[in-house]
């Protein structure tokens, strides 16, 4: 992967991501109007099983612990 390192590059570069905000939140908008209780509800639940795995198994590395921990630091 190349960096954009020019100034016409970087332009580009944020050019290209404004216009792909205007299509992801369009993409986000639709998703919210198709969402049905059932899929809501599937989708808590592997959000749960992924967090009660991690919560099993502390010896496996996990980015969403490693997170909160840096949270609490922080909060201190």
């Amino acid at each position: 992967m190349k960096l954009a390192t020019t100034p016409e590059e970087q332009r580009r570069w944020m050019d290209q991501w404004r216009e792909a905000a205007v299509y992801l939140e369009e993409v986000r908008r639709y998703d919210l109007r198709t969402l049905t209780e059932e899929k809501a509800w599937q989708q808590i639940n592997a959000v749960q099983g992924e967090l009660e795995q991690a919560w099993r198994n502390p010896d496996e590395p996990c980015g969403f612990l490693e997170q909160q921990a840096v949270f609490l630091r922080f909060r201190r």
